[in-house]
């Protein structure tokens, strides 16, 4: 547990990356770390992009406004929630828990019609941040397991997210733009990296009751 604490310890949000790049092994369990997160109802309503192509993530440094860690970093990572939340949801976690456990869909019914009332109780627009609310819990997994592996890691919200649906075409794959984090490591000359962390004290933070 001290390893994972001295890890949360050693990471921050890199300014500057070097051209050293993540290895193809280390990438793919730091992408399954992020695949094997919590989620409610274990539905996962988002996808994760692994952008290494350097011309399109020059598309989206404009939309990124001039943060040039989206463009020199190893991988850039988009979370991207799904733009269209509700019963389908549902069916396709349904699908893929039948193909995994043996259940069948009788089985399942009364549990697919529960999880279909709580979304279908929900707007438009709360079923939207309900989606971008899981998208940024599989985020906090992928953070700490980067951290936990050494590989640096800075998570952007300060980006034009239409501007990202549009270049990476997410409208018509039904998703949106949530959250960004370039991963990769961290430059020497990168002063950030030995900057004092500030965080809250233990007992400004935490309420034990």
């Amino acid at each position: 547990m001290m390893k994972l604490l001295d890890a949360l310890q050693w990471r921050y949000a890199v300014k500057q990356f070097s051209n050293t790049k993540v290895s193809s092994t280390d990438l793919r369990v730091l992408m399954n770390s992020a695949r094997l997160s919590a989620s409610s109802y274990g539905l996962q309503p988002y996808n994760i992009l692994v952008i290494e192509s350097a011309t399109l993530r020059k598309k989206l440094l404009p939309f990124s406004y001039g943060q040039n860690k989206v463009a020199d970093s190893s991988h850039l990572i988009v979370f991207a929630a799904h733009s269209q939340v509700g019963n389908a949801t549902v069916d396709r976690y349904i699908d893929k828990h039948v193909q995994i456990t043996g259940k069948s869909h009788e089985d399942l019914r009364n549990y697919s019609l529960h999880m279909k009332s709580a979304l279908n109780n929900k707007t438009l627009a709360n079923k939207q941040e309900w989606a971008h609310q899981q998208a940024y819990i599989a985020l906090g997994n992928f953070l700490t397991c980067a951290a936990a592996m050494k590989i640096d890691s800075c998570p952007m919200t300060g980006i034009d997210t239409a501007g990202y649906d549009t270049v990476l075409d997410l409208d018509k794959k039904g998703l949106t733009t949530s959250v960004i984090c370039p991963i990769g490591y961290r430059h020497q000359d990168d002063t950030q990296s030995t900057a004092p962390k500030v965080r809250f004290d233990y007992d400004e933070i935490i309420q034990e009751l």
